[in-house]
C-alpha cells in the first residue's frame, strides 16, 4: 500500500513533495520478480479468472509464456482481447475480479499478481516500439463513425479496423481516452499513459479523430446515420448529478470529476488550488480518487463522507484502505443537507441516515463539517436530449444482445449502455463485440448486394 506525502499540523508540502505524490502508483515489475511471480500461476483448467475478466483474456497462457520468457508472445495474447490492456492493468480493479477468484489465493492467501503481471508483458512490447502487433484485414470499402474516443469507443475503432474497415472517431475533447484521460487519478496513469496507449492503438491504421466534435451541438446522429455505413455511441455519461441541497451555488462546492480532470491537466500540480478542508461527497472509486488526490495536493483535513454503509459503497476495499492508510477520513450513514458561507463554502451540514423497513432515511440527528472546498462525487447520468430518438431504458441507451440500439446500423457500449459494472475493462469489451457485431451486419449487406 503506497503512503504519499501528506500535510501535517507543522509542515505543508512542497512542490517537490506533490510531483512525487502523483509518481507511478504501481511501480512495474523487474524481468526477474515478474518470472517469480509467474511461477505461482498453476495454470488452471478451466481458470476461474478467465471467467471473471471481462474481456475474457487467457491469463494462464500469457503468465506462461512470461515464464518461458516470450514477453512478446504474452503480450499479444492479451491485447487479442483487451487492446487497452495495458490502461487496465494499471487502473482495473484486480482486486475483485480475477485475482479474487485466483486459486492460490484461496491457498496461499496471496492471489497471483494478474494484473501487475499484464501491465508487466503489455509495456515490455509498447516500449520496443516496433510494428503495431495486428494486421488489418482485406479493406471492405466501408466507412464507420464513432462517437467518443473513450475506452469504448476506441476499442471499437481498432478492432473495426483490424477487420477491415475505416473510422472516424468523433471527439469534444481536445485529448482522445476519455476517463483514462480525464478521470482516473494522475497516480494512476502515470508518465502520459493515457496518450501512449492511444497512439500504440491508432497505429493499426485506417482509424481518424476528429476533436471538438459535441453530439446535438456541432454533431448529428441522424447526419452520421447518413454519412456512413454504421455508427457506434460511445460517448459514456456527461452530464453530472446535482445534490438538489441549500448552498449547492457557493464557491468552493464542485464536481469531483471536474477537480480530477484539472489536476491530470495542469503539469505543474503545486499550482491547483486546495482547501483546507476539504469534504467529498459519494462511495465510488471517483470519490476515492478526488479525495486522496486532495491528500495529494497537500490539504490537511480530508473527509470522504458516504450516505449508505460501507458494504454499500462501489468503491473497492483496496481503494478505501489507499484512502484511510493516507489521512482521509470517511464517515458513512451521512447525507447531505446544505452548505453555508460567505463567498465560499465555509461549513457542510449532514444528515445521519439508517435504514428503516428496507429505505434509507434520515435518523433525526445531524452534524456539521468545517469545508472550505466540497468535492461532489454522486454520479453522472446519460445526457438524452442529445440522443433524438434512440430508446432508453433505466436513464441508459438500450441495446440488444448484438449492441444494437433501437435504430438501424447504430451501436453502442460502454457506460452509455445497461451492461453491468461501469468499468473501463467492460468498456473495452463492449466496445470490441459491438465492433464484431456491426461487421456481421456489414458482411450481410455487402453479401446481399452482390447477389
Amino acid at each position: 500500500m503506497k503512503h504519499f506525502k501528506i500535510t501535517t499540523e507543522s509542515s505543508r508540502l512542497s512542490a517537490r513533495d506533490i510531483a512525487e505524490n502523483f509518481d507511478d502508483l504501481h511501480p512495474s515489475l523487474d524481468g526477474a520478480k515478474a518470472i517469480t511471480e509467474a511461477a505461482r500461476c498453476l495454470y488452471c483448467y478451466d481458470a476461474p479468472c478467465m471467467n471473471a475478466c471481462p474481456t475474457h483474456i487467457d491469463i494462464p497462457k500469457f503468465i506462461h509464456q512470461i515464464r518461458s520468457g516470450n514477453l512478446d508472445g504474452s503480450a499479444h495474447t492479451i491485447l487479442s482481447e483487451n487492446i487497452m490492456g495495458g490502461a487496465c492493468a494499471r487502473a482495473c480493479p484486480t482486486e475483485i475480479l480475477c485475482e479474487e477468484v485466483c486459486v492460490v489465493h484461496h491457498t496461499e492467501g496471496a492471489s497471483v499478481k494478474i494484473g501487475e503481471l499484464q501491465r508487466h508483458a503489455v509495456d515490455h512490447l509498447m516500449d520496443e516500439g516496433g510494428a503495431h502487433p495486428f494486421m488489418r484485414g482485406p479493406l471492405s470499402g466501408c466507412t464507420l463513425a464513432v462517437i467518443g474516443a473513450g475506452p469504448a469507443g476506441l476499442s471499437f475503432a481498432h478492432r473495426a479496423a483490424m477487420l477491415g474497415h475505416d473510422v472516424v472517431l468523433f471527439e469534444a475533447k481536445p485529448k482522445a481516452g476519455g476517463l483514462n484521460e480525464y478521470g482516473l487519478a494522475g497516480y494512476k496513469m502515470a508518465n502520459d499513459f493515457a496518450q501512449t496507449e492511444v497512439e500504440f492503438l491508432l497505429a493499426i491504421g485506417g482509424v481518424r479523430i476528429e476533436h471538438g466534435k459535441v453530439l446535438g451541438d456541432n454533431l448529428s446522429l441522424d447526419d452520421l446515420r447518413t454519412a456512413y455505413d454504421a455508427v457506434f455511441i460511445g460517448a459514456g455519461l456527461t452530464a453530472a448529478r446535482g445534490l438538489g441541497v441549500d448552498g449547492e451555488h457557493f464557491a468552493g462546492v464542485g464536481d469531483a470529476l471536474e477537480f480530477i480532470e484539472n489536476v491530470r491537466r495542469t503539469e505543474d500540480k503545486s499550482s491547483i488550488p486546495v482547501g483546507d478542508d476539504v469534504v467529498v461527497i459519494g462511495g465510488g472509486n471517483t470519490a476515492i480518487d478526488a479525495a486522496v488526490q486532495a491528500k495529494c495536493l497537500g490539504a490537511r483535513n480530508v473527509t470522504l463522507v458516504y450516505r449508505r454503509g460501507p458494504d454499500a459503497m462501489t468503491a473497492t476495499q483496496w481503494e478505501r484502505d489507499l484512502a484511510t492508510a493516507n489521512g482521509v477520513i470517511i464517515r458513512y450513514w451521512a447525507a447531505p443537507k446544505a452548505f453555508s458561507g460567505g463567498a465560499n463554502v465555509e461549513r457542510a451540514a449532514f444528515a445521519a441516515m439508517r435504514i428503516d423497513n428496507g429505505k434509507l432515511t434520515p435518523s433525526g440527528d445531524s452534524f456539521e463539517l468545517p469545508a472550505d472546498m466540497v468535492l461532489k462525487a454522486i454520479g453522472q447520468t446519460l445526457d438524452s436530449a442529445i440522443f433524438g430518438n434512440l430508446k432508453l431504458e433505466g436513464g441508459k441507451i438500450d441495446v440488444n444482445e448484438q449492441y444494437q440500439t433501437s435504430l438501424p446500423g447504430v451501436f453502442a457500449g460502454g457506460d452509455c449502455i445497461k451492461s453491468g459494472e461501469d468499468l473501463t475493462v467492460q468498456a473495452v469489451e463492449d466496445g470490441k463485440q459491438a465492433a464484431i457485431e456491426a461487421d456481421n451486419m456489414l458482411r450481410e449487406k455487402l453479401k446481399g448486394a452482390a447477389e
